[in-house]
C-alpha cells in the first residue's frame, strides 16, 4: 500500500466512550530495521474520529525487516501489542510483484467480483481487441474534443499511445497502471482509457470497449474510479492533502454542535449550480452557498457574484448537511462527503461513479430532484428529523469505510484488470507508436520475496 492504515476502537458495544483525552493517552510507535540499518524509515500519522476511533496510518521508505507495532494507551501496551511482522514489509515503491494474480487478489483480500464490473463487461466476450482499437481509434479521434490512450500491457511491462491534445490525464492512468505491476504480474492485455470526463460510447452507437472515470446510463463506458479517488489513494501521506481517511478526522465540530444549513462550494459548471444560489439568497437559514469561479456562465458574474474564495474542504463538516449537485459530469467529492461524516443531499443524475449502484437512496444518503425544486423541503425535513438524518450521516460513513478507502480502489482496479484480461481472445500487440511507461527509479531488494503474505495491518 502507498499508506498501510489500521482502525484503534475505544467505542463500547452500547455506547460511544469518546473523550479528549483519549487522543493525548493513545500512542502508536512503529519500528522495523532494514538491511542496512536498526531502524527504517516510517512516518506515522493517527487520525481522530472523534468518535472513540481512530486510524493509524503509516507510510515506508524502504523494506522493513520484524517491524513491530506498538500501541500504548496510558503508556501501557493495549492487549496483543506489540503487533510484530518479520517481513519483509515492501514500500510501496518496490518492484517485487508477486507472480499469481488470482492469490494476490485472495491474499489481498479483494471481493470475487463487483456488480458494476459484471455489469460493464456484460456486453464484451471473446473480444478482437485489435479490430475494436482501430475503430476507436477511427471513431473517436478527435483531437479538439477527445483525448484517450491505448495502453498494451506485455510482460507485466506498461506502453501506451496517446491521442487528443489533452493528454496530461494519462498520468493518472499510468500511476494506478504501475502500482499494482509492482505488487503483482498483471495479465498481458490491451485497452483504451478515455482521458475526459464525459463518456464516450452513447448506446444508440456500436458497442466499444472504452474504459472511462465517469458513467452514464446513456453510455456503454466501463467505469473506473475517478482520477481524483485513484490519486487520493495511490498519494496517500503524500501529495494529496483530502483523501477518505484524513477527511475522517478532519470534522472539528460534534454533529450536536454543527449548523443546522446545508453547505456547499463550487464552480458555475452547471445551470443547477447557478439556481441553487438563487435557492439560497431566499433561504440564508437553510443554506450558505457560493460560487467561486465563473468561467461557463461568465455573464452572470455580476448577477450570481461576487465569486467567493474556496474554504477548506474540512470546513463543510461545521455543517450537518452537504449538498452534492453535478458539474460537467458527476461530482468528484462524493466519496469524501461520504466518507465525512456529513448527511449528503444529492442531486439526481444520469451520470455515475464506480460505486453509484451500491448506494441506497435515505439510507446513505437524501435525494433530491435533477431541477432542486424539493431541495428547500429536504432540507427542513433534515432539521425536523435530526436523528434520522444522523443516522444516514453514519451510514454513510459505514458505507465509506466499506467501500471507498485505499485498499477497495486498488482492490476494484485489480478485478476489473484481470476480469476484462478474460474476454480479449488476441495477445496483446505492441504497435510501432507506443511508447515504454517506466517505472520509477527505485533500489529495492526482492530477493525476500515471501510466499501468500497476508498484512492485517
Amino acid at each position: 500500500m502507498p499508506a498501510r492504515y489500521f482502525f484503534v476502537n475505544f467505542t463500547s458495544m452500547n455506547s460511544q466512550s469518546y473523550t479528549p483525552d483519549l487522543a493525548k493517552d493513545l500512542i502508536v510507535e512503529i519500528d522495523g530495521k532494514s538491511s542496512s540499518s536498526k531502524h527504517c524509515r516510517i512516518w506515522v500519522n493517527k487520525l481522530d474520529r472523534k468518535d472513540g476511533t481512530f486510524i493509524v496510518r503509516y507510510k515506508l521508505y524502504e523494506t522493513c525487516l520484524e517491524l513491530s507495532i506498538h500501541i500504548y494507551y496510558k503508556r501501557k501496551d493495549l492487549k496483543g501489542s506489540p503487533f510484530v511482522f518479520n517481513g519483509p514489509i515492501y514500500p510501496d515503491q518496490c518492484n517485487c510483484p508477486q507472480k499469481d494474480l488470482e492469490q494476490w487478489l485472495k491474499n489481498y483480500e479483494c471481493p470475487t467480483s463487483y456488480e458494476q464490473i459484471d455489469k460493464d463487461l456484460k456486453p464484451f466476450h471473446n473480444l478482437d481487441i485489435r479490430k475494436d482499437i482501430n475503430t476507436i481509434i477511427k471513431k473517436y479521434h478527435q483531437p479538439e474534443s477527445t483525448s484517450f490512450c491505448h495502453y498494451a500491457v506485455k510482460d507485466n511491462e506498461i506502453y501506451r499511445e496517446c491521442y487528443g491534445k489533452h493528454i496530461g490525464f494519462n498520468m493518472f492512468s499510468d500511476n494506478i497502471l504501475l502500482s499494482l505491476a509492482r505488487k503483482v504480474k498483471l495479465p498481458n492485455m490491451e485497452l483504451v482509457i478515455n482521458l475526459g470526463d464525459w463518456p464516450l460510447v452513447h448506446k444508440q452507437d456500436d458497442i466499444l470497449p472504452i474504459f472511462s472515470w465517469c458513467g452514464n446510463r446513456d453510455n456503454y463506458d466501463i467505469v473506473m474510479p475517478t482520477y481524483d479517488l485513484t490519486e487520493s489513494t495511490l498519494e496517500n501521506m503524500g501529495r494529496v492533502t483530502l483523501d477518505t481517511l484524513s477527511v475522517q478526522s478532519g470534522a472539528e465540530v460534534p454533529w450536536s454542535q454543527r449548523e443546522t444549513r446545508a453547505v456547499w462550494r463550487g464552480r458555475d459548471s452547471r445551470a443547477e449550480r447557478l439556481k441553487l444560489i438563487d435557492i439560497a439568497r431566499a433561504n440564508p437559514d437553510l443554506f450558505n452557498a457560493s460560487l467561486t469561479n465563473f468561467f461557463f456562465f461568465r455573464d452572470k458574474e455580476a448577477e450570481y457574484g461576487p465569486k467567493q474564495p474556496h474554504i477548506s474542504f474540512f470546513k463543510f463538516f461545521d455543517y450537518k448537511y452537504q449538498i452534492n449537485i453535478d458539474g460537467t459530469v458527476a461530482a468528484y467529492r462524493m466519496p469524501y462527503l461520504l466518507a465525512g461524516g456529513g448527511m449528503v443531499l444529492k442531486q439526481d443524475s444520469p451520470y455515475y461513479e464506480h460505486f453509484y449502484s451500491q448506494l441506497q437512496a435515505w439510507e446513505h444518503f437524501v435525494p433530491i430532484k435533477r431541477d432542486l425544486s424539493d431541495l428547500v423541503e429536504r432540507v427542513k425535513w433534515a432539521q425536523q428529523n435530526d436523528d434520522k438524518a444522523q443516522q444516514i450521516a453514519i451510514n454513510a460513513k459505514n458505507f465509506a469505510n466499506k467501500h471507498l478507502l485505499p485498499k477497495h480502489v486498488i482492490c476494484y482496479h485489480a478485478v476489473l484488470f484481470w476480469e476484462w484480461s478474460k474476454r480479449i481472445k488476441n495477445e496483446a500487440v505492441l504497435t510501432k507508436g507506443m511508447t515504454h511507461v517506466p517505472q520509477p527509479a527505485f533500489e529495492c531488494d526482492c530477493k525476500y520475496q515471501a510466499i501468500n503474505i497476508r498484512e492485517d495491518l
